[in-house]
């Protein structure tokens, strides 16, 4: 590990010397490049400065303790060796993490897909529901939530919403949570006091580039149509909505809401690149999947992963047995516990594997 350690820090200071150099800082491509990479690589490069100069303390402490002290004295060198001792193991221990095999999608932006499912109106109304907890939460790390399509219910809830979240680091907090949400409650359209179970299911894909999934003219259809609200009425009469359909996979991208066929038309490809990638990645997955599996899923979203038991105040994440008793929280976008739970999980059963490689 130490070895690994080395080659990242000796990387990080020629990085440092690179971006320091007039030719590079002429070139915005290779300074972004280089940018990049060396703020990928300061948190491990931090992390091991920090972790070499714990352990020359912690010699430094360890030749003074074999020296001749007084009584007092050497109780203070004893706990200080404790301390250093204490964050030493600590500091590997978040090396480690560190030195896992990184998500590449982590750092970027997702699309993410929520529909009503089982329920009808009470699915539809959760789906929105959903919708603004992701949104509330995006809020609260700073990002930017673009609404990109929706098609509403005739109660106001969604039957569908597609919308992206754009913020470093987005993908990596938001990967768990494809799959179905169930939730338990009395519907606004339960006259008799029921406990009804709807579920809605999420999809969280990351944003992909172009260049990483090439979609050709000749392998696209492309239809416009006028764009429908609620109950599927005409709200305009210009053909701004844009359906495309990619041929040699059968996945199809809608998007109605932009101010102009073309804003539609962009909206759409992004949609069917990042649908495209996303089965691409779960087949490859699938392929390479040993006998044990993830706790956290694959993000297959017919996977029932949390409940959330409106008449309990309590919200159930299955995959980790994880259970809060704070619903109106986690509603208004307090995520953060469930998301450090499952992100947790996921190193650990990493590192384990990499114990067993």
């Amino acid at each position: 590990m130490l070895d690994r350690l080395q080659a990242v820090a000796d990387r990080y200071e020629k990085l440092s010397e690179l971006l320091c150099d007039p030719d590079i800082a002429s070139d915005p491509k290779r300074l972004r490049d280089f940018s990049k990479e060396q703020s990928d690589l300061q948190p491990s490069y931090e992390a091991y400065t920090e972790y070499k100069q714990v352990l020359e303390q912690l010699n430094d402490a360890k030749v003074m303790q074999g020296e001749k002290l007084d009584d007092e004295m050497r109780e203070m060198v004893k706990m200080e060796i404790d301390e250093l001792t204490t964050r030493k193991d600590e500091l590997e221990e978040h090396i480690r993490v560190l030195m896992l095999p990184k998500d590449p999608n982590d750092d970027k932006n997702v699309i993410v897909e929520i529909r009503g499912a089982a329920g009808g109106d009470e699915a539809a109304l959760f789906a929105y529901e959903l919708y603004r907890m992701y949104s509330k939460f995006a809020d609260s790390q700073g990002w930017r939530v673009e609404l990109m399509e929706f098609s509403e219910s005739d109660l106001g809830g969604f039957k569908e919403v597609i919308f992206m979240v754009a913020g470093k680091g987005a993908y990596s907090k938001l990967k768990f949570e494809s799959g179905a949400h169930r939730v338990q409650r009395i519907p606004v359209t339960e006259s008799g006091g029921r406990i009804h179970t709807s579920t809605s299911t999420v999809a969280v894909m990351p944003e992909v580039e172009e260049v990483e999934v090439e979609i050709l003219d000749k392998d696209i259809r492309i239809d416009t149509f006028c764009s429908s609200g609620a109950g599927g009425q005409s709200v305009n009469t210009t053909k701004s909505a844009v359906r495309v359909l990619h041929v040699p996979t059968g996945i199809m991208a809608t998007c109605q809401d932009g101010k102009s066929q073309n804003e539609n038309k962009a909206k759409a490809l992004q949609v069917l690149r990042a649908r495209i990638y996303d089965i691409r990645r779960q087949e490859e997955e699938a392929k390479y999947a040993g006998e044990r599996k993830s706790k956290v899923g694959t993000g297959d979203r017919s996977e029932r992963i949390r409940t959330y038991n409106f008449p309990q105040s309590r919200v159930t994440d299955h995959r980790i047995g994880l259970t809060l008793h704070k619903l109106d929280s986690v509603m208004n976008g307090d995520l953060d516990e469930v998301i450090n739970a499952l992100t947790l999980t996921a190193q650990t059963e990493l590192l384990e594997k990499e114990n067993l490689a």
